[in-house]
């Protein structure tokens, strides 16, 4: 079974999904092991943890990198960010391909021009309805495995209204897609008003601090909401960790004083498998030997 036909499961089984953002190995790693059974490959964390803000500075070819990492380190459906699809309907339909050859199991692509900006940033701007439309249908077209999942995206609230993202959204399903995502809602009726209009699966971004306000999950399965994608708090709680734990290198030349908040040697190497690969290798050297002699 591929990872995009289980997630297609795992939303008619399930439901409603959370999503927690990851934007590395170690990150999609922690996030299966907290029994999480699909992973948002945040685009703006993925950025970010290359020193680089949320505008369109960073590359496929350098996206592409992290995401086979976080595939490889979680063996769960991925749905991965692929910002305006780097360019026009033909890099699109690049995308698709490279997307897929890793696995992902689905992908969202956003009406913002480029460079674009992280969607609860201001002074975003907007191709035009017709532009989108062409790169979903690039999008559907260029797919190999039918169950690899189409999100659009669009950012139109704050450019063009809570009306033109809802005309939006019901024309990029027209035009193919599989799942409709309307970026930054800024109130509770707003996100009710997208459940109303758009009955066809749907995807939603929570995470604290944004425009969008946090509602419950089982609100969310109430209206019909497929997907919570969370992309940015795990990378926010690392940041804060971080500065932390260099707060006290910086005044005591070690971390002893915040010895108790950090993961412990053992538990590192746990997490990270280092006795099942080190055992791996010495059944090969051990099995090597048995040939050899």
């Amino acid at each position: 079974m591929t990872f995009a036909r289980a997630l297609r499961d795992l939303i008619h089984k399930e439901k409603t999904l959370i999503a927690p953002g990851v934007f590395d190995g170690m990150s999609a790693l922690l996030t299966k092991q907290a029994g999480f059974s699909v992973l948002y490959a945040s685009g703006g964390a993925i950025a970010r943890s290359m020193g680089y803000p949320d505008i369109g500075l960073v590359t496929m070819t350098e996206v592409l990198a992290v995401l086979a990492q976080i595939v490889d380190a979680s063996k769960l459906p991925v749905i991965a960010d692929a910002d305006t699809g780097f360019g026009n309907t033909l890099n699109v339909r690049r995308t698709v391909n490279e997307y897929e050859r890793l696995g992902l199991a689905g992908m969202h692509i956003e009406d913002q021009t480029f460079p674009k900006r992280c969607g609860h940033l201001e002074d975003k701007s907007l191709v035009t309805t017709e532009d989108m439309i062409a790169k979903i249908i690039a999008a559907a077209d260029a797919r190999k495995d039918p169950d690899f999942l189409i999100i659009a995206r669009t950012d139109a609230i704050s450019v063009e209204g809570f009306d033109s993202a809802i005309k939006r959204a019901q024309a990029y399903i027209k035009a193919g897609a599989d799942m409709i995502f309307v970026e930054a809602p800024e109130t509770v009726g707003q996100i009710e008003a997208i459940a109303k209009h758009i009955p066809q699966p749907k995807l939603i971004n929570m995470f604290s601090g944004g425009k969008t306000p946090l509602v419950p999950v089982d609100k969310l399965k109430s209206l019909g909401y497929n997907l919570v994608i969370i992309p940015s708090d795990l990378q926010r709680a690392a940041i804060f960790a971080m500065q932390k734990t260099l707060d006290a290198i910086q005044k005591n030349g070690n971390s002893a004083a915040i010895e108790e908040l950090l993961t412990t040697f053992s538990e590192r190497e746990n997490i990270i498998g280092t006795k099942t690969y080190l055992a791996k290798d010495a059944l090969i050297a051990k099995k090597a030997t048995s040939i050899g002699s």
